[in-house]
C-alpha cells in the first residue's frame, strides 16, 4: 500500500528494507513482527492492515 501511495504522490516516499541487513533501524524502531509500517516517525503499526485502517492511520500521522 505505501509504494502505490508513494507511485502516485511526490510527497509520499516508501521504503522496503531487509531487517535482518539494517540490525539498528530493528532496534530504533522496535521490530517485533512484519509487516511494521513507520509513518513520519509519528505513528507506527505491525501487521497487515485492511486499506481503510491503513489510510486512517497515515492520515493520523499527518495531523499531528
Amino acid at each position: 500500500m505505501a509504494h502505490k501511495m508513494a507511485l502516485e504522490n511526490p510527497h509520499v516516499q516508501a521504503d522496503v528494507v531487509e531487517a535482518s541487513e539494517f540490525p539498528h533501524l530493528v532496534e530504533k524502531y522496535h521490530i517485533m513482527g512484519v509487516p511494521k509500517v513507520v509513518v513520519n516517525d509519528k505513528v507506527e503499526f505491525e501487521g497487515a492492515l485492511p486499506e481503510d485502517q491503513y489510510l486512517q492511520q497515515v492520515l493520523k500521522a499527518t495531523q499531528s
